[in-house]
């Protein structure tokens, strides 16, 4: 494709081409406009902002450490819904009602004018005396189970609270049965004071001991009863593994009676067709005979 060229004449007397002119200082122009692709990719690179990584670096950071903190937070959240629906009822204890019987049997004993600390007479304890002391030893050892499920759940009670771990529904009802244990305690320990001085101080202790003795006895009790269930449970295993055999053996007996029974009927009845068999084959000779001797006579004859 052609270019058309226009001639200038320069004062000087020199020509120009302005259109060849114009077409090469384009292509330089453009040649110069036109960036190298590979140097400008390698200046965008060395070109970028170091604080831009670190920047995305804290991003990634703060995205990963709130993640972790919500995700804590809803475990945390489980475990106090957990022990929010716990209600407390392991530590909802009540006084057994051998206090209110020990008051009562008090109370009759005042009324017959029995007081606090009265020393027996003779060295020999008064009625009243024996009745307190049978209604306070009553009691003592009726509060020995609430006492030890206190002095068992103490220790892990307090490692719960102080953790954090235990619901505040849960650490009051424990604050409760553990203030009325202990004023129960204190209140024998006084009650037995006044009925014997010096008494409480080893009045829980022999109470303990009772416990343990009632213990065993209902232990050895509950063993027996249990020997004994267990003994008629073998005998009637027993009796009616024997009744099970007798059956056994009578069903044996039985079948190879009934079967004995079978095998004669079937031999009888066999003899029987045989027996009918032998008679039509008779009777078919003598019906042969008869026939053949009376053709002959009517021949002969």
């Amino acid at each position: 494709m052609s270019t058309t060229e226009e001639a200038t004449i320069n004062p000087d007397g020199s020509t120009t081409f302005n259109g060849a002119g114009d077409g090469a200082g384009s292509a330089g122009a453009a040649g110069e406009d036109m960036p190298d692709m590979g140097e400008t990719a390698e200046e965008i690179v060395k070109g970028t902002d170091p604080a831009l990584y670190l920047a995305l670096s804290v991003v990634v950071f703060i995205a990963l450490y709130l993640f972790l903190q919500m995700r804590k937070k809803r475990k945390n959240a489980e475990v106090d819904d957990f022990f929010s629906n716990l209600d407390g009822d392991k530590f909802n204890l009540k006084l057994p009602a051998a206090v209110d019987e020990y008051y009562e049997v008090k109370g009759k004993c005042e009324a017959d004018g029995w007081e606090p600390g009265q020393v027996a007479e003779g060295g020999q304890p008064s009625g009243h005396h024996r009745q307190l002391a049978q209604a306070l030893m009553k009691r003592c050892i009726a509060d020995i189970p609430i006492v030890s499920h206190i002095q068992r759940e103490s220790a892990g009670m307090n490692k719960l609270y102080s953790q954090s771990m235990c619901s505040v529904k849960q650490w009051k009802s424990y604050q409760a049965a553990e203030a009325m244990v202990s004023a129960e305690v204190e209140e024998v320990r006084a009650e037995a004071d006044e009925i014997e001085p010096g008494w409480s101080q080893v009045v829980w202790r022999q109470a303990m001991q009772y416990h343990n003795m009632l213990k065993q006895k209902e232990e050895q009790a509950k063993a027996q009863q249990l020997a004994q269930h267990r003994a008629i449970a073998e005998k009637k295993k027993a009796e009616d593994e024997k009744s099970a055999a007798e059956k056994a053996r009578y069903d044996a007996i039985a079948q190879k009676v009934d079967a004995e029974k079978a095998r004669i009927a079937n031999a009888e009845k066999v003899a029987e067709d045989l027996m009918k068999q032998e008679e039509r084959e008779k009777e078919s000779k003598k019906a042969f005979s008869g026939k053949s001797g009376g053709m002959k006579k009517g021949f002969l004859g």
